[in-house]
């Protein structure tokens, strides 16, 4: 018998450590969710006593399973419903720069419980990972990377800390913080600090509050862990997070805690003053002198006017449900590119065109899509206001006795919202009735179609409140939906001129 060639038997063994991976030890009680046998590390959350690879198998993309275990049931019962509203309320937090948590349900048998919750998987690996190549490839930071990056962190804590309570994260460090291939920031670990707070304490002995890993220490202020600290506690660990961004690496002494003298070391290393101020003042021991996350994004650092460009773009976004899914493409088909785009005039010398075959329209795209996700936040435009984060409406958590289906259980809160709308009225046969026919476009690219027959008596208003009590438009598209439906109503429905 012929023994396989050592390059063939290692091929052999990767394909059958990759199957065994794969292998779906568990699905969530509605058949969307996969559990695979492969472990994944999404930001060193503590409490969580195990993080799987997961399938959403009606999105076709790859999520993280979180298990949450109580070993006192009957405690864990006892504050049952307090530990769904907080799940419910962590579901509704929708910020492009957070990790996503998208599902939660609980699973209570024996003398044990868990609750398993489901979050959006960032493969492309932590900050800290990122420095550490970009530092081995003997590269020095981008100003103009370092800027972007320090917005979007920004942009999520201003998010978290305007919030109503405030959100504290509470575990920001490099590892945290993950860095996709297009340059989007997502902060993850967000609920370390919610689920202490949150949780009564004869059930906090699943959540590790002290800080283990004595190479992030640095990152927490002197404040961190007592009753008093607050948010300004995220702004000493970002400004840790922005002076190793600045230096790519802060040297640990040994390979345990990274010591003052490194960390004095790495701010005298920064040459640009505004910089070196900026990352100063969020590392002041006292929490009340630093500043707070919306007023450092109008920091001289990292201030600017937002282009005409960018402003465009957030408008376009905004309002996209108004338009046809491939008006870019169409628009563009229209154009003459001999036409003149942008022109300035000069007194006494030949001005300056440009005409639009000189625009790259793949860019456009490219630009748009990313002003989508969250690259480019318009955080500096205006003072923030506080988000009161919405009231859970009766989310009800997956039931395991309930048989498994493929599509969503009726009174699910929808969390994505609407980028498109299309409407369609016609006249029934005999002329006496409206046929509405929606089409809502969500975030994911799903397609939702609704059919309904008009009564004399429905509103827009009243129409769109309902779709978003059976869970077919997110809250926060209410208002929209109404008055798009208003002016469907008023386009069909007025006699012609």
């Amino acid at each position: 018998m012929a023994v396989p060639e050592p390059d063939a038997r290692l091929a052999q063994e990767k394909e059958e450590e990759s199957e065994e991976e794969s292998e779906i030890l568990e699905e969530s009680p509605c058949g969307r969710w996969q559990k695979r046998r492969e472990q994944v590390n999404q930001g060193n959350m503590p409490g969580i006593q195990s993080t799987f690879l997961a399938m959403d198998t009606e999105e076709g993309v790859e999520v993280v399973w979180n298990e949450l275990l109580f070993t006192d049931k009957k405690a864990f019962k006892a504050h049952e419903e307090k530990i769904k509203t907080m799940f419910e309320q962590l579901v509704l937090v929708d910020h492009p720069n957070i990790v996503k948590l998208h599902k939660y349900w609980l699973d209570v048998k024996d003398l044990k419980a868990r609750v398993i919750f489901i979050t959006e998987y960032v493969s492309s690996g932590s900050l800290k990972q990122f420095l550490k190549k970009t530092k081995k490839n003997h590269k020095a930071m981008n100003a103009r990377a370092w800027k972007r990056w320090c917005t979007q962190i920004l942009s999520a804590l201003s998010f978290l800390h305007s919030c109503e309570p405030p959100i504290i994260h509470g575990n920001l460090t490099s590892d945290t913080i993950f860095i996709q291939h297009n340059g989007l920031i997502k902060i993850g670990s967000v609920w370390h600090r919610v689920f202490a707070n949150a949780l009564p304490d004869d059930l906090r002995s699943p959540i590790r509050i002290e800080r283990e890993e004595l190479r992030n220490l640095h990152f927490f202020p002197p404040e961190y862990g007592q009753k008093a600290d607050g948010t300004a506690v995220d702004i000493f660990s970002f400004g840790m997070c922005a002076l190793e961004m600045a230096v790519l690496e802060i040297q640990t002494n040994g390979d345990t805690r990274v010591s003052e003298e490194a960390i004095m070391r790495a701010r005298h290393s920064l040459d640009d003053p505004n910089m070196r101020e900026f990352i100063l003042s969020c590392l002041t021991l006292n929490p009340d002198k630093r500043p707070t996350a919306n007023n450092l994004l109008f920091h001289r650092v990292l201030f600017e006017v937002h282009s005409l460009k960018l402003l465009a773009a957030h408008c376009f976004i905004n309002n996209q449900y108004l338009m046809p899914e491939n008006v870019v493409e169409e628009k563009i088909k229209e154009l003459d590119l001999n036409m003149v785009m942008a022109e300035i005039r000069r007194e006494g010398r030949p001005g300056a065109q440009w005409r639009y075959s000189e625009v790259s329209f793949l860019e456009l795209d490219k630009f748009l899509e990313d002003v989508r996700n969250g690259i480019y936040p318009l955080m500096n435009f205006a003072v923030s206001r506080p988000h009161a984060l919405p009231r859970a409406l009766s989310q009800p958590q997956e039931d395991p006795q309930k048989a498994k289906t493929p599509t969503p259980e009726p009174f699910d809160v929808e969390t994505r919202k609407v980028v498109q709308m299309q409407c369609n009225m016609e006249l029934n046969e005999d002329k006496t009735q409206w046929h509405l026919t929606l089409l809502l476009i969500l975030e994911d690219k799903l397609h939702r179609q609704l059919s309904y027959d008009l009564l004399p008596t429905d509103n827009s208003k009243d129409l769109a409140t309902e779709l978003v009590h059976y869970g077919f438009i997110h809250e926060d598209d209410c208002e929209k939906l109404a008055n798009f439906l208003e002016n469907a109503f008023h386009k069909y429905r007025s006699p012609p001129l």
